[in-house]
């Protein structure tokens, strides 16, 4: 098991993206503690799935805009496991509309959520994790950083952010041997991307040289990889996870 007697914390971890990385980290021995904000009753069941399998599991309702209650999450996590070895910021919300109609609450609600939430989690341990001189921050960006649709700058902006705050981190945390990463999706078959699939339909796959839409496991098995000695030598790295996606390769 890659991350036997690691303590792992995973925003955002009750459905999609968050819930796969939370089982993938589970399975390879992980105590894993998740936040979730209003899913009860997925947050349940993934506990008590978890659990059902052998693996210790922990959920905390949390707002990942309010930087107290982000204190007041890791705080006991540290207080009943000691410690926490792995940090994957996953949580996330989109609200798109083109520009002229996206109204501030919207633009703020996005960059709050995606690069405030991320902060938050990251001031919380990155003390922690710079006296026990290691640790892995793992945050969930996206491609639309890079390959911008219409009706995203919110999003965008936030994702292009934690790209940046990636790198910078990295540099400042790699001396007490924490290394900091991204992963960048592409489209990846969630309840959160479902609106956009549905109204690109059957293009989305077109575009995609590998012709299928990513699952949430594909992203899992990568966060496991940076969570793990295997990445030890890594840091300030965004890793696309796209299928091949961002290439910009025309159908054939």
């Amino acid at each position: 098991m890659r991350l036997k007697d690691q303590v792992a914390l995973v925003t955002g971890g009750s459905r999609g993206i968050g819930r796969a990385i939370v089982k993938a980290m589970a399975a390879e021995g992980a105590k894993v503690a998740f936040v979730f904000r209003g899913s009860q009753a997925a947050a349940e069941s993934l506990v008590q799935e978890v659990q059902s399998n052998g693996g210790v599991i922990k959920a905390c309702q949390c707002d990942v805009t309010k930087a107290d209650d982000v204190q007041q999450v890791v705080d006991g996590i540290e207080k009943e496991w000691g410690q926490v070895n792995i940090l994957v910021n996953n949580a996330g919300v989109i609200h798109d509309d083109l520009f002229v109609r996206l109204d501030p609450e919207n633009w703020s609600k996005v960059i709050q959520t995606n690069l405030g939430g991320t902060y938050n989690f990251c001031r919380a341990v990155a003390y922690s994790m710079m006296k026990q001189r290691k640790g892995r921050i793992i945050n969930v960006s996206s491609v639309a950083a890079e390959h911008v649709n219409p009706g995203q700058t919110n999003y965008a902006a936030s994702k292009g952010a934690i790209n940046s705050f990636t790198r910078a981190l990295a540099v400042e945390l790699a001396s007490r041997g924490v290394t900091v990463n991204a992963i960048a999706p592409g489209f990846i078959e969630t309840d959160m991307s479902e609106a956009v699939r549905n109204k690109a339909g059957d293009l989305i796959k077109k575009m995609i040289p590998m012709r299928r839409l990513g699952q949430p496991d594909d992203i899992a098995k990568v966060a496991v990889f940076l969570a793990s000695d295997a990445a030890g030598y890594m840091t300030g790295q965004v890793l696309t996870v796209d299928g091949g996606l961002s290439l910009g390769a025309a159908a054939v």
